[in-house]
């Protein structure tokens, strides 16, 4: 399971924000309390940034803030230790000590926005959830993209290998473990009206598997998926074949990874019988595979070919074996007696009852 994170300055701030905008007590909160958010520099020039933090002890010029946030990866990191020592030389409190945070994420963000930043980053990632709640699946792609040279840039920073590490170091408003999937699914979408975006999506998928290697099963197989089908999708048939066979020769056991090739055929948008006949041969490969990984799924998958195909009768019987490899407790042959468990396996494994669904294992 993936760890709890903590959370970043950035994202409590985008949360206040978020908040304070529909809550009036907790806005009147923050007012009363004298508590800037982010927004409160928006309207503050930049010798008044400097000001500010000049009025906290720290005078600095544009020179001076530069030099304090070479190497660093995010203003936080720089703004931490200034707010321990004006804690130390402060310790009744007075001048609301956020200010200095915001006021060096504001100068980064209008001197050199595009030195790459974990506060930059997270709004980015953001932005691209507004133009995808806004429909705009074009922009929504482009800015994730952006975002994600960003991502790059911080691993390469810091020699970063895994998903979980990228999360611990790197706390964003949405995880990278939770956005990565919805990057990869938007490039998809915004590919149907732009061809630009599938080969992106190709770029993504190979960089995100040779980045994170030992990542969960199920992530590196849905990458695994998206690549080849992405493949498939301009054209590349062989390509998608070759990686998708090499794959499931070292796995044969990878269930969906036979139904993700054979909807690359059922999926064309002008099927031809052999694409379909190609999706059957693969989508049976699969099932017959001992110990397949689910193998339920690739029965409703040729459940729905034969309903495609036109064999009603055919995908009754697929439909039959996907619901008695979930329930296989409920086994019974026509009639309602019960499979014996030396008999054959309904499912049509071809092995007896006791050593396929109705295994303990199984």
């Amino acid at each position: 399971m993936h760890d709890q994170l903590k959370m970043s300055w950035v994202t409590l701030d985008r949360f206040c924000q978020e908040e304070s905008a529909k809550d009036d007590s907790l806005r009147r909160r923050l007012k009363a309390d004298h508590r800037p958010l982010r927004s409160s520099a928006s309207t503050l020039a930049d010798d008044e940034l400097l000001g500010m933090l000049g009025s906290m002890g720290f005078e600095l010029d544009r020179r001076g803030v530069e030099d304090l946030c070479a190497g660093a990866l995010s203003a936080e990191e720089v703004a931490r230790p200034l707010h321990k020592d004006w804690e130390a030389r402060n310790p009744n409190g007075g001048f609301h000590v956020d200010w200095i945070w915001i006021c060096l994420l504001a100068l980064w963000e209008r001197w050199w926005p595009d030195k790459v930043c974990l506060e930059l980053l997270d709004d980015k990632i953001q932005a691209g959830y507004e133009r995808q709640e806004q429909g705009n699946l074009a922009a929504c792609a482009a800015t994730w993209l952006n975002a994600w040279a960003d991502v790059l840039s911080l691993c390469d920073a810091t020699g970063i290998g895994s998903i979980d590490e990228f999360d611990g170091r790197f706390p964003l408003t949405q995880s990278l473990y939770n956005w990565l999937s919805d990057v990869e699914m938007e490039l998809w979408n915004a590919g149907i009206g732009d061809r630009e975006f599938l080969t992106a999506r190709i770029g993504f998928c190979s960089e995100a598997l040779r980045r994170f290697p030992g990542e969960e099963q199920w992530r590196t197989e849905n990458l695994r998926r998206a690549l080849a089908e992405t493949f498939f999708e301009i054209g590349e048939h062989d390509t998608a074949d070759e990686l998708f066979e090499s794959w499931l020769t070292a796995d044969p056991q990878w269930g969906w990874g036979w139904i993700g090739w054979a909807d690359c055929y059922r999926g064309c948008v002008k099927a031809h019988p052999e694409d379909l006949h190609r999706a059957e041969e693969l989508l049976l490969r699969g099932y017959s595979i001992p110990g397949v990984r689910d193998r339920a799924d690739i029965a409703d998958r040729l459940m729905l070919l034969c309903e495609e195909t036109g064999r009603p009768d055919e995908a009754r019987e697929w439909k039959r074996k996907a619901v008695l490899l979930r329930n296989p407790t409920a086994a019974a042959r026509p009639g309602g007696r019960k499979v014996g468990r030396n008999e054959p396996c309904p499912c049509g494994s071809g092995r007896k009852y006791k050593k396929c669904c109705g295994s303990p294992a199984s």
